[in-house]
């Protein structure tokens, strides 16, 4: 009970000083980011730092983003709270997590079948009960499925895929780092009655988005 109280606090420092301190208002995206506990969605020896100012690794070269860039991805959606949300990245479940508590319905797809499978159960176990695990290409999106009232993507990818604007409901956001090794910008489109808007807003690292809508092996070099 001790160390669960010590987890709460941390969770709540890191909300204070790593999120609504950088301007996050988004009060439903801060609720989650204090309920979510983040130190279950790493590896056991990274649990110490699971509350700090950096993203953590988390296996098959793939980590888990940054506590401020999971809150700030999650606020550009601008989300109500009845959608249908398609996640590309699984990861460990952790953004999948935070997004459960935000809207109806969460679809998440991951290319590492491992990362999935692990994720699959880690947020069966915790209860989040309403996201759907699918392991595939995530560059192609989950056309069956659309489309989505938000989607968001946690790797960077050389452009913005085809097949995830077409599966992006109208009026809603699409936000995904695009960019290689040397830099990537994260951007946010929305699709509109008179096309598509996008906005360029900081830069970012991430790690590559592979598949057909993706880097492919040989197009992307370590920093």
């Amino acid at each position: 009970m001790e160390t669960e109280s010590l987890w709460v606090e941390e969770r709540l420092r890191m909300v204070k000083e790593q999120i609504e301190q950088r301007g996050i208002r988004d009060q439903r995206v801060l609720q989650a980011m204090r309920e979510v506990p983040r130190h279950l969605f790493v590896p056991e020896e990274e649990q110490p730092y699971a509350y700090e100012d950096c993203p953590l690794p988390i296996g098959f070269g793939q980590t888990i983003s940054q506590p401020y860039m999971v809150a700030i991805m999650t606020a550009l959606l601008e989300l109500k709270g009845d959608e249908k949300v398609l996640e590309v990245g699984t990861g460990s479940g952790y953004q999948a997590a935070i997004l459960s508590r935000i809207v109806r319905e969460v679809h998440t797809i991951e290319r590492h079948p491992v990362l999935a499978q692990r994720a699959e159960e880690r947020l069966r176990t915790l209860g989040y009960s309403n996201v759907k695990v699918y392991t595939g290409d995530g560059s192609l999106g989950l056309p069956d499925k659309a489309p989505f009232q938000g989607i968001v993507v946690t790797a960077a990818a050389p452009k913005v895929p085809a097949p995830l604007l077409q599966q992006l409901a109208l009026n809603a956001y699409l936000v995904i780092p695009v960019g290689g090794p040397a830099g990537q910008e994260l951007m946010r489109l929305q699709k509109t009655s008179q096309g598509v808007e996008q906005e360029e807003l900081f830069p970012v690292a991430f790690v590559p988005l592979r598949g057909k809508e993706g880097w492919k092996d040989s197009q992307w070099f370590p920093r």
